[in-house]
């Protein structure tokens, strides 16, 4: 009598073993004690040295190249057991077709029964490679000829990755879309936010390996070239209209129509005003006008100027096309009161322009915005205009220019007079200046 393990009943776990009962059959002697008469048998043993001859004699009849039916035993992640009688062998993913597999069970199921060509044989270690694409027709011969440098085709994204998509030609051949040819104004950006995994897209052939089986393919190229499009229909010294995207140290980015920017450089954004000063009179999401100066296509760059809409510099131009110059004192009306100071226009239709806080007067008391009112009519100063050619109005100047005058006219402090004389007999001529006028205009109606 001797004992036989559960785990050496056979090659694989039994739960029943039932059919063995009472069949005589070869055993192993693993382990014997005479002085307790115990001995330990296997049967497992005995099987898998039948199945290793059987192996060796399987790998011997087999030859590379040779083509044999299998089924399938089992599947992984990276392939396919494929029992060949006896013997196993493994059919790699990359193996399975000459289309992208990206996993197994896509295509294979367990039990199924599939013909399998031998790849390769190591007798030593009794390792089997086989290959089910390699009975398919090689979709990569002719693939330069079929698919020329410069030709456009339709395709269907496979993958997607950090540099770029693969897109599907045909069953079994697929080119890469390198992330910097995927579009003309997308910079810096994922490839996912472009295309989506199944979408069909229009691609142009970049590039063709037969030998190493890559075709480089060009998204953008398939499309229209906005900058080709922007130099077309809009000629150096046209206008164009877009909305401050960025603002940089040098310049402003404005986005312009067929989703392309241009670049205004601050030099040319305003005339008589420093370029720090002029980057300061625009913000992020303003519209504004600007005139082309260059387009050079190749290297994606369209050079912008704002002032050149803009007729001369501020020195001694009109103001906002008015016939008030630098310096003049005017009459104007407030059009709207803001925390920063007042819009006002120049009295009976004249040009409009902005009057700030620190402006308003030359006492502290008097630089809030809040004591006038929209309507509200007084004299100030034009002391320059903007980018626009607008005017920017001063109380404060006119103030200091008439305190000059008057010391001039009337005298110093220092001859007796105080400030106060010399202001109060200004301001008396200024009045009695004004009732005269006022006088001439009534005689002239009647």
């Amino acid at each position: 009598m001797a004992f036989l393990p559960g785990s050496q009943v056979d090659i694989r776990p039994v739960r029943d073993v039932g059919p063995l009962m009472e069949v005589p059959q070869p055993f192993m002697v693993l382990k014997m004690d005479r002085r307790r008469g115990n001995i330990v048998v296997s049967r497992r043993a005995i099987l898998e040295e039948t199945r290793a001859e059987q192996r060796s004699g399987l790998i011997q009849s087999l030859e590379e190249g040779q083509v044999i039916d299998g089924v399938v035993k089992n599947i992984t992640d990276y392939g396919a057991f494929v029992d060949l009688g006896g013997i196993d062998g493994l059919l790699h993913v990359t193996d399975i077709s000459y289309k992208r597999v990206n996993h197994p069970s896509e295509v294979l199921n367990i039990g199924d029964t599939v013909k399998v060509q031998i790849i390769r044989i190591n007798r030593d270690t009794q390792r089997i490679s086989l290959g089910m694409k390699q009975l398919e027709t090689d979709p990569w011969e002719g693939a330069a000829a079929k698919y020329p440098v410069g030709g456009v085709f339709q395709g269907r994204v496979t993958n997607i990755t950090e540099y770029g998509a693969f897109v599907e030609l045909e069953a079994g051949i697929e080119g890469l879309v390198h992330v910097s040819e995927m579009s003309w104004t997308k910079k810096n950006v994922h490839p996912g936010k472009i295309v989506s995994t199944s979408q069909e897209v229009e691609v142009k052939v970049l590039e063709v390996d037969q030998e190493k089986r890559r075709i480089s393919l060009g998204l953008k190229q398939a499309q229209a070239n906005p900058w080709e499009a922007f130099a077309a229909t809009h000629p150096v010294g046209s206008t164009v209209e877009g909305e401050v995207k960025n603002s940089t140290e040098f310049g402003l980015f404005i986005g312009l129509e067929g989703e392309v920017d241009g670049m205004v450089h601050m030099s040319d954004i305003a005339w008589g005003v420093s370029g720090e000063e002029a980057l300061q009179l625009h913000r992020k999401g303003e519209t504004v006008q600007a005139q082309v100066l260059d387009v050079d296509v190749e290297k994606e760059r369209i050079s912008l100027g704002m002032k050149q809409l803009e007729r001369g510099g501020v020195s001694a131009g009109a103001a906002g096309g008015s016939s008030a110059k630098k310096g003049e004192i005017v009459t104007v009306e407030v059009l709207e009161v803001k925390d920063g100071g007042l819009e006002v226009q120049i009295a009976e239709g004249g040009a409009s322009g902005f009057l700030k806080r620190t402006d308003l007067g030359r006492d502290r008391d008097e630089q809030r915005p809040e004591r006038f009112q929209v309507g509200q009519k007084f004299d100030a100063m034009i002391i320059g205009l903007d980018r626009s050619k607008k005017p920017n109005f001063s109380i404060k100047a006119m103030q200091i220019a008439e305190e000059k005058q008057a010391v001039a006219q009337y005298g110093s402090s220092d001859s007796g007079a105080s400030l106060g004389d010399i202001l109060g007999a200004a301001l008396k001529e200024k009045q009695a200046a004004s009732e005269t006028a006022t006088e001439k205009k009534t005689s002239k109606k009647k």
